[in-house]
C-alpha cells in the first residue's frame, strides 16, 4: 500500500529511497474516475523504475484546469484510491496548476507523462534533465478517459 504524504514528508522518504540506490519515477494528474487507462498507465510508469510517486491535483487545482464541474471525486478519495493501487508507492497533493514546485522539490530520476504530451512541453523537463534524469512518455489505451465515462453516463442517464 502506498503512502499519502505532504511534500516535506515525501522529500524525507525519498532521501531514504535514494540511499538504497533506487530509481524514482514521477507522474502527475487528476485521476478523477479511475479506469483501465489509468491503471495500465501506472503499471507502465512503475516499470520504469523502483519507486512510483504520483503528484495529484487538489480539488481547487482541478477546478481551475477542468472547470467547475470537476473533479467528480474529492481529492481525499482520489488520493486514497491511488495510494491503494499496487504500482503506486507515494501520493502527494499539489495545489498549483502544474507540478513544477513538487518536481523541483523531489527531482525524480524519471519524469513521465502520457503520450498526448510533447516531451518538450512536459512541465519539469528542464529540472529533471539538468539533474541527469530522463523525461519519457507512455502510450495511452485509446478511448479510455474520465471524460468518456462522464459522457457515457450523461448519454445513458442524463434524461432521467
Amino acid at each position: 500500500m502506498g503512502k499519502i504524504l505532504s511534500m516535506q514528508e515525501l522529500k524525507s522518504e525519498l532521501d531514504l529511497v535514494r540511499k538504497q540506490k533506487k530509481k524514482i519515477v514521477f507522474t502527475n494528474g487528476v485521476f478523477d474516475i479511475i479506469h483501465r487507462g489509468h491503471i495500465e498507465y501506472l503499471i507502465k510508469a512503475r516499470a520504469l523504475g523502483d519507486t512510483l510517486v504520483v503528484g495529484l491535483n487538489t480539488d481547487s487545482s482541478v477546478h481551475r484546469i477542468k472547470g467547475d464541474n470537476r473533479p467528480i471525486v474529492s481529492e481525499v478519495d482520489r488520493a486514497f484510491v491511488l495510494a491503494n493501487i499496487s504500482p503506486v508507492d507515494y501520493v502527494c497533493l499539489f495545489d498549483e496548476d502544474t507540478p513544477l514546485n513538487l518536481i523541483t522539490a523531489i527531482v525524480p530520476d524519471i519524469l513521465v507523462k502520457g503520450a498526448d504530451w510533447n516531451v518538450d512541453a512536459i512541465v519539469g523537463k528542464d529540472v529533471v534533465e539538468k539533474a541527469g534524469g530522463k523525461v519519457m512518455t507512455i502510450e495511452f489505451i485509446p478511448d479510455r478517459s474520465t471524460t468518456s465515462i462522464i459522457d457515457t453516463i450523461l448519454k445513458r442517464f442524463g434524461s432521467k
